[in-house]
């Protein structure tokens, strides 16, 4: 497997986490820089231009949640939330701002660690370039990992991009929960809970505008793309 490297942005107001969490990331050979505050977070992504921010929700001044508003307004920089708070709402509010991931304090440093790699290589070069995928007005390309509805091109985080070519890929036939979080995290799906794939679905509808009625719901099963 490819190694993968770059910069971390860690927002985290707990000096004692934030230093843990970037001496781990320091020996796989990420950089790292830290910010204490959801201001300082706005400002550092601005300057430092992270591959991936770790993001602690409860954060002064402006909180976790804020700041992947403002973020995701421009960036699809990967977005990874760190939280004390496990109730499923919280989940689903997180991922519906387009956050890649979900942590709950307390954690193990080498499973985020873990978590950040595998995010990277989702958004730079696990997915691997196939074909055109068409399905009625949607084209996923897989090999220039965009796609488009009626020819505009279409504003998707990673995961939903690799969300969507799952889909694509078998028009007609329903996919599990289960099956579509191995399609988007791979082996690191073990990790997530399967009702972050409905997040993604509804971030999905949200942003393919005409396309979005080809993605239909099977209830107790999963979703499925319709055919064209």
């Amino acid at each position: 497997m490819a190694p993968v490297s770059g910069t971390i942005l860690i927002v985290e107001d707990e000096p004692k986490l934030a230093s843990v969490l970037g001496e781990y990331l320091r020996r796989e050979g990420f950089r790292t820089e830290v910010a204490k505050d959801g201001a300082g977070a706005l400002q550092a992504w601005r300057s430092a231009a992270p591959d991936l921010i770790l993001l602690d929700i409860m954060l002064p001044l402006v909180d976790g949640l804020e700041v992947a508003r403002t973020v995701r307004a421009s960036s699809s920089v990967p977005i990874i939330m760190l939280t004390a708070r496990d109730e499923e709402v919280d989940k689903l509010v997180g991922l519906g701002l387009g956050a890649d991931d979900y942590v709950v304090k307390p954690y193990s440093p080498r499973e985020v660690v873990a978590r950040v790699k595998a995010v990277l290589r989702r958004s730079t070069g696990a997915f691997e370039p196939r074909r055109v995928l068409r399905t009625g007005s949607l084209e996923v390309d897989e090999a220039r990992f965009r796609a488009t509805c009626e020819g505009a091109v279409l504003d998707l985080t990673t995961s939903e991009l690799r969300l969507l070519a799952a889909l694509a890929r078998a028009p007609g036939y329903v996919r599990s929960r289960a099956q579509l979080l191995e399609d988007v995290a791979g082996d690191e799906g073990r990790w997530a809970d399967e009702r972050t794939i409905d997040a993604h679905v509804k971030n999905l509808r949200r942003k393919l505008g005409p396309c979005a009625e080809l993605i239909e719901t099977v209830r107790g099963v999963g979703y499925r793309l319709r055919e064209g």
